[in-house]
């Protein structure tokens, strides 16, 4: 993606769905003192350039009876078994993101159980069977406590 192709207005509208997804353009529009059609433009540009990403309602984890949350690293035996391990972490419910990290570990995970019976049943009888995992390393997570969008650069750092 070519930074140079965000401007200032797309800056704005970044920064306001930032806050609030769901506003509605029409307020959007108002707001910056642009037309409806132009926020859409704007939007469908910053979608296209893979920028802005689907907009979705974030669970939240606790009031649905999850009440632990962990992070867990996966120890991989090769390199090579980490597309399948990511293939078949993603088919676990209780797996919410994944990424592939730098060092002794190949891959970390965020868990939600409902309880640690529950963290253990899915560390031993789901993630420990999977061919090229050597083993896990888990901490409980007391709570997040924040989670944010990356901060916007300012358009003279492009």
């Amino acid at each position: 993606m070519d930074k140079s192709q965000i401007n200032d207005m797309d800056r704005a509208i970044m920064k306001r769905l930032g806050i609030n997804a769901r506003v509605p353009f029409s307020t959007l529009a108002k707001e910056l003192g642009i037309s409806n059609t132009m926020v859409h433009q704007r939007v469908n540009k910053l979608r296209q350039l893979g920028v802005l990403e689907n907009a979705t309602f974030r669970f939240n984890a606790k009031a649905l009876g999850y009440s632990t949350e962990a992070i867990t690293r996966i120890d991989v035996a090769n390199a090579k078994y980490i597309p399948k391990i990511v293939a078949e972490l993603e088919k676990i419910p209780e797996i919410i993101e994944c990424s592939n990290i730098s060092g002794k570990y190949a891959l970390m995970i965020k868990v939600i159980a409902v309880d640690n019976n529950h963290l253990r049943d899915v560390l031993y009888g789901k993630i420990h069977d999977l061919e090229g995992v050597i083993g896990t390393d888990t901490n409980i997570s007391f709570e997040t406590a924040f989670q944010k969008n990356i901060e916007l650069m300012p358009s003279t750092a492009q």
